[in-house]
This record gives structure tokens, C-alpha cells and sequence, in this order.
């Protein structure tokens, strides 16, 4: 990312001001690292309308020439989310309901027959299907069940069961990735902080069953909305932008999302603009973070809110359209004039995102005094099987069904396979195999655990998260820093997947505490960096392996290098870390212990 700073911030007063419906705020005050701003920031909440006849509701909503905009099913409450099965059925899930029901259009005349409850959880709200399977999530779990030939579900089985709280953003999604895994949307808790769990704010990848997981990119304050480009097999995301930055800041980010890349939130929002409001964690300036995020692709209109995201894929439009991505935006609070109310489309050329385009309109109407009002709040978008496009109103509880009725020229039917986009880390030896060591003389190392002996249960991921006390022996002459790698060689991926990254230890510290810190860089020992674990979160993460899985080891290494630094910054990943040791190695060592989850996960 561009390292350029922004004079838009703001203030932590703006949050514990309240503001009138109608008005505004200046905000002055002295923010972040030595900044100075000023902002204008507004309340504007428009006021529901309700149409109750079709005809006259759909007549009100704006489309491009051709598409036809109808009513599908209404009465709904809360319809969030949407997702088609392999069969073309329509469901929805509701969070406020807390459930899924299922919108069956049995004779095909274009309006739902009936609506059917076929799940319950409270605050249910993402849904995926992969098959004759659905996969559903909420707050903190992620079910699975089987789909029955009439479209109901059987019973829930729940596969995990440890999101992170949620916070300001608790409507987690969830989709099925080209390689076969699940991707669940992690937003944040708030509109800009230092989160305490590594897994907010992120997209993380799990196994269809649920045993593991990573974070595959981070940065992302709420990325609802997020699917795979059909031709590259590219992920694409959509991003809320921080609140209370003024009308026209922040942009709402489109990003193409990459394994290990980082996103910018909090600390750098849009096209580099840095946010004096926050300061990153001790050991990280604001220029280092900027360096190490990645800038969107496209930005739209501040506030807008976006929702759910669909690339589409059917034949039913025109030709110019496959391949191109449809928005829900669900519409602003925190600007006047009011944002989103609407359904955006994003061309795509080459497999690349041009521009953005209003796709259906009229949402969004100012009243005879002056006031705004709305039609509908849009939430959820999927694509059917026919090739129309629903759309999701959760405020006033109707799905629209958009379809195209003008001229069609022949397109391919012909099925696409989407790339697989992720690059795992290839099958490697530990550290200790791979760095060759100068002398044969060894470092001893010692755990705040019996070699070769079980890990405490404070020391794994379901304990304390702790990092275990690592203590060892005096290095050759000539040390200069040390580095310590935990490994273990025994899970499936990555292979070898990495619990702790330690490099540019001093020389004269031979002993690291239990539970250290998971900051970039500690003061004590001074200097040291931590880099990013196979997790995807800076400094240690704890044992984890699936249930049923034999004892996994994990090997604490040690090395003693020649130079007094790496030269890396901050957070650097393992590959890097062993390239840069490369020709340094002095001496090494290590000890190994076990772990192995006993208990299922309730």
C-alpha cells in the first residue's frame, strides 16, 4: 500500500457524542500520532415506507432497460441472507427469527408457494450449499445438515463452535471455496480498535469438518459480501468503511482477497489514507502497517453499507453481464446525503473489476417535506438457477426476483470451473532439519514441560492460549541473536504448521516467559519481533489439533545466528524467516512435546 497520510481522522469524542437525528458535530482535538483535525460527521436515518400492492412497489424501483423487477415472496420479518441449492430452491435466513425458511416456487408462475421453517439457531445468518449438504452460521457456531429431496433440512450437526464474540459486527457468513473449504466472514467488534482475538476482523478457512481452521486474510472490518471470480478464481470482497470519518470518508473497499495479505483496519482505511485516530500495537508505527496492507481494488460510496455479493453466472442476461458481480447495499446512517438503498453491479473485464454501476434504483425516495424515506433496506442477493437475481429486503421482509424479458443473445451454457486461488504452504521439514548449523555443538533447550511429555493444557489453544516458558543453554561464541520456531510436523495443513515465529532475540536473553505477549515487537526482551503463525496472527498460538487425531508433536527450536539482526520487519512469515537465517546458523536445538484433544467440541 502507498504509504500516504490523510487529513481526515476521528476523535474518540465523536462516539461518545450524541448527536441529533437531524444534525451534526465538529469535532477538534489532538488524535493518534500528533495529528490535528477536524470533522463533520452526521446522523441521517431515513424513514420506512410500506407499499403494500405489488404492482404499485415494484413500479417504484428503477432497473435498466429490459429487467423486469417482482415480488416474490413478502411478509417475511427479516430475510437476511439467501442461498439457491443445487435443486433451484430459494432460502433465506432470518436473524432476528433466528431461523431458515425455505421459498419454494413449486409451478413456476415466479412467486413463492410457501414458506417453510427448515432450520433454528438464534442469530442464524450465513448459508452456503455444497451439494445435497448446507452449511449454516451464526454468532459463534457453524452447522452442517443434509438436504432432503423436498428441500427441508435434517438435523444440525455443529462443527464448530468457537467464533470469536462479536461485538458491533456479529452477521457472520459463510461460503464454500474452489478448493473445497469453508470461508467464514469474522467482522470486527467495533468501528475501529485494537481487537483482543486475532480471528476478528478477518476471513478465516476452515475444513468441511470443522477440525481446522486458519485466518486467511485480516485488515477486514466487515466483509459481508465476498465470492470467487469465475474466470480467474480470484477472491473478491466487499468492505464496510469505518464510521464516523464525515460524509464522503470512508470509502466502501472492494478487495481482492489473498491468503496472508493483510487490509489495512484500523489503522489505514482506503487508498492509504491513515487513521491518527488509532495507534497500532507497541512495536508497529502507523508507516510500517500502511507498508504491510494491501489498497482496494475499487472504492463506492461512503456508507452505502454492502451486503451480500454474487457473481453471476446464468445465461438469462444479457451476455455483457456474466461474469460480472451484483451488490446489496443496505443504505447509510452516518451521511447526508443518504447512501446505498440499492443493488450495484461491478463490471468486470479480463477478469478484473472496472467500474461500479446502480443496478436497481428507487429504493431510496425525499418526501414532499423534504425528509427521506425508504422502500427497502437490501441485505441478500443470490443468483437462481433460471439465471434471475434475488434480492433480499430485511426491513420491510420481501425478496425480489429480477429477471430479464428483453432480447437475449445466445450464450454459452457450457460449465465454468473456478481456479483454485489458494496456495498452501507446501509439505516442508521443521526449521531444525532445514537450517544447517555451522558446529555440532547443540543448544539445549528446556520447556516449562517434560521433553517429550504432554503439553499443559494452559499451553494449547482450548487452554490459556499461553505461550510455555522456554529456557536454553548459553550459545557457541560469536552469537549475535537468536531465533525460536515451534513446529508441527504432524498436522495436514500447512505441513509444517507453525505455532510460534521468534527471530532477532538478543543475544544476552536465554529465557522467554510464560505467556508472552502476542505484539509485534516486545520491550522485553528488548526488541524482539514476533512474526505471523500458521494461524495467521502475530506471536504464539497454542496446540489444536482435530479431534481424534493421534498426539501431535510440536518442536520448540532454538537457533543461535551470527548477525545482530534479520532485517525483517514485524510479522514476517516463516519462509522468510528461514531464507534470511540461511548462512547464519551457529549452533541449534531443540525439545519436543505432545498434545492431543481428547474431548470433542461440545
Amino acid at each position: 500500500m502507498n504509504n500516504r497520510l490523510s487529513v481526515l481522522a476521528v476523535s474518540a469524542t465523536a462516539l461518545a457524542l450524541i448527536l441529533p437525528s437531524t444534525g451534526s458535530a465538529q469535532i477538534k482535538g489532538t488524535v493518534g500520532e500528533a495529528s490535528d483535525v477536524i470533522i463533520q460527521g452526521s446522523i441521517l436515518e431515513p424513514e420506512k415506507l410500506v407499499v403494500a400492492d405489488d404492482a404499485k412497489l415494484t413500479g417504484l424501483i428503477k432497473a435498466p432497460a429490459g429487467f423486469e423487477v417482482d415480488v416474490f415472496a413478502r411478509d417475511l420479518i427479516n430475510p437476511r441472507m439467501l442461498a439457491v441449492s443445487q435443486n433451484g430452491t430459494v432460502y433465506a435466513t432470518r436473524r432476528a427469527v433466528g431461523d431458515v425458511i425455505m421459498l419454494k416456487d413449486a409451478n413456476n408462475d415466479g412467486k413463492a408457494d410457501d414458506v417453510v421453517t427448515v432450520a433454528s439457531r438464534p442469530n442464524m445468518h450465513g448459508i452456503a450449499f455444497d451439494g445435497n449438504k448446507v452449511f449454516l452460521v451464526t454468532i459463534h457456531d457453524v452447522y452442517t445438515a443434509d438436504v432432503g429431496e423436498d428441500g427441508t433440512f435434517g438435523p444440525l450437526t455443529r462443527i464448530i463452535d468457537d467464533l470469536p464474540d462479536a461485538g458491533q459486527h456479529a452477521n457472520r457468513t459463510i461460503k464454500i471455496g474452489p478448493d473445497g473449504m469453508l470461508y467464514i466472514s469474522v467482522g470486527s467488534t467495533c468501528n475501529e480498535c485494537q481487537e483482543d482475538n486475532p480471528e476478528n476482523a478477518t476471513i478465516v478457512r476452515a475444513s468441511k469438518d470443522g477440525k481446522t481452521r486458519t485466518i486467511f486474510a485480516s485488515g477486514l472490518r466487515n466483509t459481508i459480501g465476498f465470492d470467487w471470480e469465475p474466470t480467474t478464481g480470484a477472491l473478491y470482497g466487499i468492505d464496510h468503511g469505518i464510521d464516523w470519518l464525515g460524509d464522503e470518508v470512508q470509502i466502501e473497499e472492494l478487495n481482492r482477497i489473498e491468503q496472508g495479505k493483510k487490509y489495512g483496519w484500523p489503522y489505514v482505511y482506503g487508498m492509504s489514507g491513515i487513521n491518527p485516530h488509532i495507534n497500532p500495537p507497541e512495536g508497529i508505527t502507523l508507516d510500517q502497517w500502511a507498508k504491510q496492507s494491501t489498497e482496494p481494488v475499487l472504492g463506492y460510496t461512503a456508507h452505502s453499507a454492502p451486503m451480500q455479493m454474487a457473481f453471476y453466472g446464468g445465461t438469462a442476461f444479457p451476455a455483457d453481464y456474466k461474469g460480472d458481480a451484483f451488490i446489496a447495499m443496505r443504505g447509510s446512517w452516518n451521511r447526508r446525503p443518504p447512501s446505498g438503498y440499492e443493488v450495484v453491479r461491478v463490471n468486470f473485464e479480463n477478469g478484473k473489476p472496472v467500474t461500479f454501476e446502480k443496478f436497481l434504483e428507487g429504493f431510496l425516495l425525499q418526501q414532499e417535506n423534504g425528509k427521506f424515506g425508504y422502500l427497502g433496506r437490501l441485505a441478500g442477493i443470490a443468483v437462481g438457477r433460471d439465471g434471475s437475481l434475488f434480492v433480499a429486503d430485511d426491513s420491510n421482509g420481501i425478496v425480489y426476483k429480477v429477471s430479464y424479458t428483453g432480447a437475449v443473445a445466445r450464450q454459452s451454457t457450457e460449465a465454468t470451473t473456478i481456479p483454485n486461488g489458494v496456495t498452501d504452504m507446501q509439505a516442508s521439514q521443521i526449521a531444525f532439519d532445514l537450517a544447517k548449523a555451522r558446529s555440532e555443538e547443540a543448544i539445549t533447550v528446556k520447556p516449562a514441560f517434560e521433553k517429550d511429555g504432554p503439553i499443559p493444557v494452559q499451553y494449547a489453544a482450548d487452554g490459556d492460549n499461553a505461550s510455555p516458558a522456554i529456557e536454553w543453554s548459553a550459545a557457541p561464541q560469536g552469537t549475535k541473536s537468536f531465533v525460536l520456531v515451534a513446529d508441527d510436523p504432524d498436522a495436514a495443513k500447512p505441513k509444517p504448521f507453525t505455532h510460534w515465529l521468534a527471530y532477532d532475540i538478543p543475544a544476552s536473553t536465554t529465557k522467554l516467559r510464560e505467556g508472552v505477549p502476542g505484539t509485534p515487537v516486545l520491550q522485553e526482551p528488548k526488541a524482539m519481533k514476533q512474526g505471523a503463525n500458521s494461524m495467521g496472527s502475530v506471536g504464539y498460538t497454542g496446540p489444536k489439533p482435530p479431534v481424534g487425531d493421534p498426539a501431535h508433536h510440536y518442536h520448540f527450536q532454538v537457533f543461535a545466528l551470527d548477525v545482530e539482526t534479520l532485517g525483517l520487519e514485524p510479522g514476517a512469515k516463516r519462509d522468510a524467516v528461514l531464507k534470511a537465517m540461511e548462512g547464519h546458523v551457529l549452533a541449534k536445538g531443540q525439545a519436543v512435546g505432545t498434545f492431543e484433544r481428547e474431548m470433542a467440541t461440545k
